[in-house]
């Protein structure tokens, strides 16, 4: 069984790289992704991309969320990631699609209200691709609450030559024993 999957795996990268060679990309819209339609605006450059990620998450006490509009900014694989700190001092990656981000926090999101404001970015791109490295800082309840929480959003984008898309978003907050440092606090 284990080296039939291996096969199975190594004939399904043959079968990607050979369509690859033959000018056949797979495309991002191809999936299901291409049931939600995106604002060009939220999808034209990288700032309207970031900056449709932090809007679609932020809302008062109440206020649904449009999560068809979440889908649309993320390729169909794209995923999401926090860093999680546990409680015998070490760190678990939870890695969920958008939906599971969805499962875990909408309904937090909705009932307490929450605000996330990017602070600074650095942002390195090579052709089709773009890293955004983003300091935030998060708000419950009203964008003029106290801040609860800082950190970084690592977000990594992919251009099809149409539209950017959003491949992955891992985050982690800062604590009393990482602290962000000054050249993340800096707007560029």
């Amino acid at each position: 069984m284990h080296v039939m999957t291996r096969f199975s795996a190594a004939a399904v990268l043959a079968v990607v790289s050979l369509s690859a060679l033959a000018g056949e990309p797979a495309s991002p819209a191809a999936a299901p992704a291409a049931l939600y339609t995106a604002r060009a605006a939220d999808v034209a450059t990288v700032d309207g991309i970031v900056a449709a990620l932090y809007d679609v998450i932020s809302g008062p006490p109440g206020q649904a969320r449009d999560w068809n509009r979440m889908h649309s900014l993320f390729m169909p694989e794209g995923r999401m990631m926090v860093v999680s700190p546990q409680k015998d001092g070490s760190f678990k990656p939870v890695v969920m699609p958008v939906d599971g981000y969805i499962a875990r926090s909408g309904k937090v999101l909705v009932e307490h209200g929450f605000f996330e404001t990017e602070l600074a970015r650095t942002t390195e791109t090579f052709g089709q691709l773009a890293h955004v490295f983003s300091t935030y800082e998060a708000r419950r309840g009203s964008p003029d609450a106290a801040p609860f929480a800082r950190g970084i959003n690592s977000i990594q984008l992919v251009n099809d030559g149409q539209r950017w898309w959003i491949a992955s978003v891992a985050w982690r907050s800062e604590d009393d024993k990482l602290r962000l440092p000054e050249r993340y606090l800096q707007k560029r």
